[in-house]
């Protein structure tokens, strides 16, 4: 009996702990798509302003431009897609990106910080 109390316990306490890991787990992945938004974002406004205009390419796996402004891509391989760069009118921008686990959208503009949108504009 005391064998069978020990494994419900430890049952109990693998029920409660499994889901909060997965739960820290998934809200790491999406603070590390955040993080690289806001570096893409940063690297970006840096290639401007060191050449004048914007980068041709429009995803972080790009043709190493952004790279010479310190920005070698993403730092992981698990999101939906890399994060985006659109180009509007102007001198407007917005990077988007996509969390594989949780599919929770960020988006940043040239004007605006990292924020969670339903859909990339």
């Amino acid at each position: 009996i005391e064998l069978l109390v020990v494994v419900i316990i430890i049952g109990i306490l693998a029920a409660i702990a499994i889901p909060v890991y997965i739960g820290v787990q998934n809200s790491a992945k999406e603070s590390a798509l955040q993080s690289d938004i806001n570096n893409f974002k940063t690297a970006v406004v840096a290639y401007f302003t060191a050449e004048g205009g914007y980068p041709t390419a429009v995803t972080t796996a790009d043709d190493g431009s952004l790279s010479s402004q310190g920005y070698p891509g993403p730092s992981r391989d698990d999101y939906q897609a890399d994060p985006t760069i659109k180009y509007g009118t102007g001198d407007e921008f917005t990077i988007c990106g996509q969390a594989l686990d949780t599919g929770k959208i960020y988006e940043a503009s040239e004007s605006s910080g990292v924020k969670e949108v339903t859909a990339c504009s």
